[in-house]
């Protein structure tokens, strides 16, 4: 673009409180001719199991991201400046058919991702995570998937719903999304229906660092853990904002006890600077339960860090033509027990 990116409104000549909320105050899509990454909100949260509202988390993520700033110097990255980014606006989600509403999600992330743009997607309640998973994975194949998160999310059905918020992991690994190998949780906490969800969760792809290691382990253990699992894979981060403990998120569907501190998230995604980075997306914020931007304004550091690890590496090619999937083992072929990997 001539003349570099379009960044964010001056807030030394424009009040960081006035103006239209755009995420970080960044330009429309439609204010550019081009941009490298989209951020892309999703109202919508039909999906959801207990409380509702993260229906109203992009905008609110939105209005908590007015104090962000150009220059990250944790990571000597200016987010805005090395890349153009851009506030992509939302998605028309159809409130009362999921399926609609997904097949609106994948469109939606398909045509941004067909630019050659990455995406920073903001939900919402955490089912979008499939259709942009089917919309990364048309780009760039079966991806890794790191996914912070009090819950596992690969549950089979609720209520015979096989579309909801606790799934979406376990649809995209049954239609060939992930990579197998590569995949992973991190953060996980608190009580599971049955020891079984942990085998299933083996079997679908993913290894699991728990909340409760990364306290003993500490962060270099967890960091470590990462970066040997995902190698240079493409990769794509899932937050759901309930990884954090409810001290530092309250504003939230599923709250856990006993989850990560802000600083410890930010200081994790901060490695994916060093990682192939494809695309992201943050979920599950719900303002009705959120006092002073607590949850919002952690989402909206949640999205810095991510833009800024995507500003250290260049966006990868798109795959000449898609791998063949790895498939998830059928329910009826033997897996090793497990409990909690080491």
């Amino acid at each position: 673009m001539a003349g570099g990116p379009v960044g964010p409104v001056d807030a030394t000549r424009v009040p960081r409180y006035g103006g239209p909320a755009t995420f970080a105050r960044l330009p429309r899509a439609d204010e550019v001719t081009r941009f490298d990454v989209a951020v892309l909100g999703v109202p919508f949260d039909t999906g959801v199991s207990y409380r509702p509202g993260a229906r109203f988390g992009p905008a609110h993520v939105r209005e908590s991201s007015r104090l962000l700033r150009p220059y990250n110097p944790e990571v000597d990255a200016e987010p805005f400046g090395a890349q153009q980014v851009v506030d992509a606006g939302d998605v028309a989600a159809n409130p009362f058919d999921i399926a609609e509403a997904l097949e609106a999600v994948e469109r939606h992330a398909r045509d941004v991702l067909d630019t050659g743009a990455r995406l920073l997607t903001v939900g919402g309640d955490h089912t979008i995570a499939l259709p942009l998973l089917r919309a990364v994975a048309a780009r760039h194949g079966p991806v890794a998937v790191v996914h912070f998160d009090a819950h596992l999310d690969t549950w089979d059905t609720y209520f015979g719903a096989a579309y909801t918020h606790g799934t979406p992991f376990r649809r995209a690994s049954e239609e060939g999304l992930l990579d197998l190998e590569a995949s992973m949780h991190l953060g996980i906490r608190g009580p599971l229906y049955d020891r079984g969800d942990l085998t299933d969760d083996r079997r679908l792809g993913f290894t699991v660092v728990t909340s409760p290691q990364i306290e003993l382990e500490g962060l270099a253990g967890a960091v470590e853990r990462l970066r040997r699992r995902v190698g240079d894979r493409p990769v794509y981060v899932s937050v759901d904002i309930d990884v954090l403990d409810p001290a530092f998120a309250p504003g939230t569907g599923t709250p856990e006890a006993g989850g990560l501190t802000s600083r410890e998230l930010l200081v994790l995604l901060r490695e994916f600077g060093g990682l192939n980075l494809v695309s992201a997306d943050i979920v599950e914020v719900a303002p009705a339960y959120d006092h002073a931007q607590i949850t919002g304004i952690a989402a909206a550091h949640v999205g810095y860090e991510l833009l800024s690890a995507m500003a250290r590496r260049p966006a990868p090619p798109a795959l000449p033509g898609v791998a063949a999937p790895a498939r998830a083992p059928a329910a009826d072929e033997p897996v090793a027990d497990v409990g909690l990997p080491s």
